[in-house]
């Protein structure tokens, strides 16, 4: 099944499937175009029986792709991939995009202006993203290249990778591994099974805090520096200057504060951003 519509500007994006795989396309001016291919007979029955709709959403235009479920809850053949549909949208860049899905793999290239993704057990890959990004999943993998406003994930068992995000930033995951690139804001994550690394921080809070996993925090050079680490049966190590006397210097502050039962910490330095002149590389820090 294929269909387009003329839009002018950014378009809202909500897509609903339960299984297969959700592709986005930013790149196209002007139209949206959609395609959805079944890959068996069940899986085309409810292509045919898709909706598909154009409207008028607070003076921007929304598309809505709704793909019927079998019965009134999901199918076993469905749920488990033994069937699926592959969906495709082409779509004005800077679009806000929301998925519901049980468990399609979502995959965002080019830059959108939001991303709202909630899934059972598919995984989420994303590109650029303008606005902010929430995701609430299950059991599947999150990783954005880059967000240029806040970041809220949720999952019970998955990875999450965000390489560069200038909001603030959520984390909450039971099995997987964090990793955070370059966070230039309020960063509060937590892991009961899993490590954390944070490639560099450089203002505001950072909490992180794990139960059986290592954290690892870089901070960037110039920053100033508080720390209050605590692990129950691991080991606290830092390469920054200690000192007991309050941070001094016109750096920005970071607090951070790491707490583990079973995992090692990590106090690193993180080079300085490339668009900010040299700083002093000295790193005061405050150890409670």
């Amino acid at each position: 099944m294929q269909k387009a519509f003329d839009v002018s500007g950014p378009a809202e994006i909500d897509v609903r499937l339960a299984s297969g795989d959700i592709e986005i396309d930013p790149t196209l001016d002007g139209r949206i175009e959609v395609e959805l291919v079944a890959h068996d007979e069940e899986s085309q029955r409810l292509v045919d029986e898709t909706r598909i709709e154009l409207h008028d959403h607070h003076g921007r235009p929304q598309l809505v792709v709704d793909v019927p479920h079998k019965s009134r809850g999901f199918s076993f053949s469905i749920v488990f991939g033994r069937s699926g549909i592959s969906c495709r949208v082409r779509c004005p860049k800077s679009s806000l995009v929301s998925v519901r899905s049980k468990s399609a793999d979502v995959r965002v290239g080019g830059t959108v202006g939001g991303l709202n993704v909630s899934t059972a057990s598919g995984d989420v890959d994303a590109y650029l993203v303008e606005g902010g990004v929430n995701v609430k999943s299950a059991s599947g993998d999150v990783h954005v290249r880059e967000i240029g406003s806040g970041a809220n994930v949720q999952t019970a068992s998955g990875d999450v990778e965000l390489e560069i995000v200038r909001g603030a930033i959520n984390v909450q995951t039971a099995s997987g591994d964090l990793t955070i690139g370059e966070a230039y804001d309020n960063v509060n994550a937590s892991t009961v099974s899993g490590d954390q690394q944070h490639g560099a921080v450089m203002r505001g809070y950072v909490g992180a805090a794990s139960v059986s996993g290592d954290i690892s925090i870089g901070v960037r050079r110039g920053s100033k520096a508080y720390l209050d680490c605590n692990t129950v049966s691991g080991d606290t190590s830092s390469e920054l200057e200690l000192t007991t006397d309050a941070p001094a210097g016109d750096g920005p502050l970071v607090e951070i504060k790491a707490k583990t039962v079973s995992g090692d910490i990590r106090i690193t330095r993180a080079p300085a951003p490339l668009s900010s002149p040299p700083a002093d590389n000295t790193v005061q820090e405050v150890h409670s």
